[in-house]
């Protein structure tokens, strides 16, 4: 198979074990720099250049690995090899709809799926109501699109939540809400979901100092014997955002386990170190599984 890894670098961990599993099956894979594909449409057939080489029918599948900071483009561009019929691990609005937590937890408690209490407004004026609503304080602000536990901000007084938010809200930034389920400890749980399969799963701690459990911020990961109510919750997370590859947070509360949110690229480093789970061989399984059925 010719596959396509769409990611800014291939230095990045992730990245470069996908392409190297994909090499031992004896693929071709390259990477493309999705921020220097163009799409020219009109004529017959809308083309993918990549720089100026036309890439349109050059790949059996794709692998989307989109950054935080060109998720619009990079989704574009993962929309017109869709539209060309060629297979990606992601549909380009389940990219989209994850990015943004909002989108996430609205699908999420539509489908039935428990969420921590969680309020956005981008009215000002009653930020006090806000913070009410879950309980007051403390709550958890975040931003409502971020990554690895960026933008994320623990807010312990109803006074520093108000001055936090206000601020935000002022500077025009989206953030979102959230009660600060204290049993959690600061931990949660890391779910890797590949074509409706948990392939793995670990619990992240914090460090002292952090009640971030992001294995980017130093958090402490193991691995962990997963429920069936959190493998369900997983998979249908997954499914519904329309994604064949995903990372789903989970935290462990009094009332059950709930979505925090669910990542189209997750990490590979750390949930293989604390598994021993090789992720990249079953990311390039499932691209073996599917990517041929839909190219012309």
């Amino acid at each position: 198979m010719d596959v396509a890894i769409l990611s800014v670098s291939l230095n990045v961990y992730s990245t470069a074990r996908i392409a190297e599993e994909f090499e031992k099956e004896g693929h071709y894979v390259e990477h493309i720099d999705h921020t220097k594909c163009s799409v020219q449409l009109g004529g017959e057939q809308p083309k993918i250049f990549y720089g100026r080489e036309d890439i349109t029918n050059e790949f059996d599948a794709v692998v989307p690995r989109i950054g935080t900071t060109v998720t619009r483009h990079g989704a574009a561009i993962v929309k017109q090899f869709e539209m060309n019929h060629v297979f990606s691990t992601a549909k380009s609005l389940g990219i989209i709809r994850a990015r943004n937590k909002v989108s996430t937890l609205q699908m999420m408690s539509k489908k039935g799926i428990s969420v921590p209490n969680t309020v956005f407004s981008i009215n000002p004026n009653n930020v006090e109501d806000q913070i009410e609503l879950l309980g007051g304080a403390p709550v958890i602000i975040k931003l409502q699109e971020g990554t690895q536990g960026k933008g994320v901000i623990l807010a312990e007084s109803k006074k520093s939540a108000k001055s936090v938010i206000d601020t935000l809200y002022n500077m025009n930034t989206s953030i979102l809400l959230q009660e600060y389920i204290e049993e959690a400890n600061g931990e949660d749980l890391r779910i890797v979901v590949v074509g409706n399969k948990i392939v793995a799963g670990m619990k992240r701690t914090s460090e002292l100092d952090d009640f971030r459990s992001n294995v980017h911020r130093g958090a402490e990961t193991q691995k962990v014997q997963l429920t069936p109510r959190e493998k369900f919750m997983a998979i249908n997370a997954t499914k519904h955002l329309g994604l064949g590859v995903a990372g789903v947070d989970l935290i462990r509360s009094k009332r059950g386990p709930l979505l925090i949110e669910v990542n189209a690229s997750p990490g590979l480093k750390g949930i293989e170190a604390a598994t021993g789970v090789n992720v990249a061989k079953s990311i390039v399984q499932f691209v073996e599984k599917n990517g041929r059925r839909n190219r012309k």
